[in-house]
Formats: structure tokens, C-alpha cells, sequence
């Protein structure tokens, strides 16, 4: 579990406006559910998704996600554990491949999700990304209510990461505003 608590580039929980929000959004609860919980509405609602807005910065770092108020999926996904492990919570990365049709069609990409340690139910994954008309993603354990279902040719990427995916960087370092970013998701095959 400990690779899931670290601090890093990219979770830099460390950084002091992050330790900050992340001890204020856990004030005056007990319960490490009801702390992920609060964590999770933070990200889901106040973070605007970059895609959603049509217009921001490709923010990376938890920092810049905060500083800023946007990010895409995956940027928002480094929010929330940082904000998790900020709190003691282990948080993972996680990602499914999906149709990207919404701005590009018959395109495929990666979509940022996490995962969270709760002692009741073990792993439990939730999608901070945001709502909006057709997307519903919920933190309800143990019952996950992620954003998207998977259609077809869509699936969920195996395995549980402590680090953003090599692609995801990549992307977000290369394509560092919306209209940029728009038919460079990043993917990977099967």
C-alpha cells in the first residue's frame, strides 16, 4: 500500500495548497469513507473538466489542477488522490479505454479514473471527472457509478497505478491547451 500513499511529481501532495485543501476538506470527520467521500464531490464538482469547459490549460500536477480550477480526466484524477493520500487513503490511478467520439470521431482513448482503499470493501473505483448531461458518476460503495459504461470496443485498462500512465504525461505535456489536445488523446492498444 505504501506506493499508493507516496507523494510525487505528478501527486504532489506535498505542495502546501494541496496538504491545505485536503486537511479542510477532512475537517471534522472521523471516517476515512466519509473523508474520501468529500474528497471525491470536491474534485467531481468544484474542478471544471477541460473537455466540459471547452477552453483551459492541459494542467498535470495536482497543484496546477487546484491553482487552476480545470483539467482533463486524467489531471483531475491526480487531484483526487493526492487529496486521498494527503489523508492517509490509499488512492490508485485507473483507466478505461474509450470511444473519444464526443470530440473526434472513431477515435479511442485513455480516460483518467481512481481507485480508493476502503477497509469496508476494499478497492473501490470512482470517476472525478464531472457531470453533465449523461454523466452521473457517483461515490455510493460499494456499488461503483463511474461516468461512462463501456460500449463496444471499450474496456477497462488492467491493473491499479501508483503513477500516471508514460501516454498520459506525455499528452498532457505535449498538447497544453484544450483546442491542442482535441485528436491527441492519449490511447493504448490492447
Amino acid at each position: 500500500m505504501e506506493q499508493f500513499l507516496a507523494p510525487s511529481t505528478y501527486i504532489d501532495y506535498h505542495h502546501p495548497a494541496v496538504m491545505a485543501k485536503a486537511k479542510a476538506l477532512a475537517e471534522g470527520l472521523n471516517a476515512k469513507e466519509d473523508v474520501a467521500r468529500v474528497c471525491f464531490q470536491y474534485v467531481r464538482d468544484a474542478i471544471a473538466h477541460t473537455g466540459d469547459a471547452g477552453c483551459g490549460a492541459s494542467t498535470i500536477k495536482a497543484s496546477e489542477v487546484l491553482e487552476q480550477k480545470t483539467g482533463w480526466c486524467y489531471a483531475k484524477s491526480h487531484l483526487l488522490a493526492a487529496l486521498l493520500r494527503a489523508n492517509g487513503i490509499p488512492a490508485a490511478l485507473c483507466y478505461q479505454r474509450l470511444s473519444c467520439s464526443e470530440y473526434t470521431p472513431g477515435v479511442y482513448c485513455l480516460h483518467g479514473l481512481n481507485a480508493v482503499w476502503l477497509e469496508a470493501y476494499g478497492w473501490y473505483r470512482c470517476d472525478p471527472r464531472g457531470n453533465k448531461e449523461g454523466v452521473d458518476a457517483q461515490f455510493t460503495p460499494p456499488v461503483e457509478r463511474l461516468a461512462f459504461a463501456l460500449g463496444e470496443h471499450e474496456y477497462d485498462v488492467a491493473g491499479r497505478f501508483a503513477e500516471p500512465l508514460p501516454e498520459v504525461i506525455d499528452a498532457l505535456q505535449t498538447y497544453k491547451s484544450y483546442e491542442a489536445m482535441i485528436g491527441h488523446f492519449p490511447d493504448r492498444s490492447a
